[in-house]
């Protein structure tokens, strides 16, 4: 074939269906309320967290206490960090966040998932870096049930031969 294929409009004349359809490829919008805030659910394990985010110094609120009074280990306080130092934008926004289920280090990740994802509704340009760094994913690894005639969800009884 002499005629080389270099863009999709070429492949579609040599297919004979004419020039290629037009895609057009709407940006997306940011999601606020009234107040200015945006919304978002996280989940991680068994805990759920109810994430709004506005814009402020940097103030992070869960469930009425400071992020250092409820969660006081310095690495779940890390956790809560990350989304803000992989989209650039520390100290920018005030977080206040209810969080029900589980123990503390799997609210930790539910907070991180819901300000992660609120983060990119309120700028849709943090997307990409987010989404990079895999916040935006809910990690569904949860508690294996245990079994019946088990110990726990896969551990067997000690086995006697006599």
């Amino acid at each position: 074939m002499a005629d080389e294929i270099n863009t999709l409009e070429d492949l579609h004349q040599v297919a004979g269906q004419g020039a290629a359809p037009e895609v057009e490829i709407t940006p997306r919008e940011p999601v606020r309320d009234s107040l200015g805030r945006s919304y978002a659910t996280g989940k991680r394990k068994d805990a759920v967290a109810r994430v709004w985010i506005k814009p402020g110094s940097g103030k992070v609120t869960v469930n009425g206490k400071e992020q250092n009074a409820y969660f006081a280990r310095p690495v779940l306080q890390m956790i809560l960090r990350q989304p803000f130092s992989v989209s650039g934008t520390e100290d920018q926004f005030d977080v206040v966040a209810t969080v029900k289920g589980g123990g503390l280090s799997g609210q930790a990740g539910a907070v991180k998932h819901g300000i992660s994802k609120a983060l990119q509704l309120y700028d849709p340009s943090l997307r990409g870096a987010l989404k990079a760094a895999g916040f935006l994913t809910r990690d569904s690894r949860v508690v294996e049930r245990k079994k019946y005639g088990k110990a726990k969800a896969r551990k067997s009884f000690q086995f006697s031969k006599r």
